[in-house]
């Protein structure tokens, strides 16, 4: 009788102790906010085993923009997928810059080169000029094309000046242009025309002179693409420097009436910078 007893004590016992548990834990979800209950279900999504239930909470991570959420999102960066490695670099951008920059840099040196790319096209859009050392050394140095590209794309983002000299190497090997501190190993024959339109359309958002020099010399340069001689006479027309319009106006009569068109729309655009309207 009195073992019977013991057991419906140690029992009841039990449940209260498994019924106070559950109180306390029902508590403890009551109290998280709505935005913190979100980003606790996309945690323990982001260990599952299935690839697509782990990118797709990386990328709900991201899209709450909060740096709770991004830092959450920053164990993807370690993920064994390269696929969940790439979504994670565009899903800790609302961390604080230089968290963000610290936690994207390691991804510049990944195996794959699709990581590397999206590493240098977040790095882009944190629009921060203390990644632009890293992107110049990945735009001359990386050997896969896609990612040079990309980190010349990143560098017109952030739009710094001190990126010209490390785009104008890249968009005029064979001009006046060298990015300090580095040996020239004599003129690139030729450049990739993405990396190369890449640069261009970069110095054309930075928007500063010194670029122009170079931007010139490809636009009037006939053995350069097509597509990058255009990119290269848009990119004068957003610098607005009165020194581009000679290079301009020799292209005016060229047999590419697309060029010719663009170069005559940066003359405007030049016009309108030096002459702006009630002056």
């Amino acid at each position: 009788m009195k073992r019977t007893v013991t057991l419906l004590t140690l029992g009841l016992t039990f449940s209260l102790l498994v019924a106070g548990h559950g109180t306390a834990s029902a508590q403890e979800s009551r109290a998280l906010t709505p935005l913190q209950r979100e980003i606790e279900k996309e945690r323990v999504l982001l260990a599952s085993s299935d690839a697509e239930t782990r990118r797709d909470a990386l990328i709900r991570l991201g899209n709450l923009r909060r740096a709770a959420s991004s830092r959450v999102a920053a164990t993807g960066l370690t993920d064994p997928l390269p696929m969940i490695r790439a979504t994670a670099a565009h899903s800790i951008l609302s961390l604080p810059v230089d968290e963000a920059i610290a936690a994207l840099l390691p991804l510049l040196n990944d195996k794959q080169e699709f990581v590397r790319q999206q590493a240098a096209y977040a790095l882009g859009e944190t629009h921060s000029d203390r990644a632009v050392a890293a992107l110049a050394n990945i735009m001359s140095g990386d050997k896969e094309n896609s990612v040079r590209g990309a980190a010349a794309v990143a560098l017109g983002e952030i739009g710094d000046t001190a990126a010209v000299l490390s785009l104008t190497a890249i968009l005029d090997p064979g001009g006046v242009a060298a990015v300090p501190g580095k040996k020239q190993k004599g003129k690139r024959k030729t450049e990739n025309e993405f990396v190369a339109r890449a640069a261009a359309r970069s110095l054309g958002l930075i928007g500063s002179r010194q670029g122009v020099a170079s931007l010139s010399r490809v636009l009037t340069d006939e053995t350069r693409p097509g597509d990058l001689r255009r990119e290269a006479a848009t990119a004068l027309g957003l610098i607005g420097d009165a020194a581009a319009i000679p290079a301009l106006r020799s292209v005016l009569g060229s047999e590419d009436p697309h060029l010719a068109r663009t170069a005559q729309e940066a003359l405007k655009q030049i016009d309108r910078r030096s002459n702006p309207p009630g002056t």
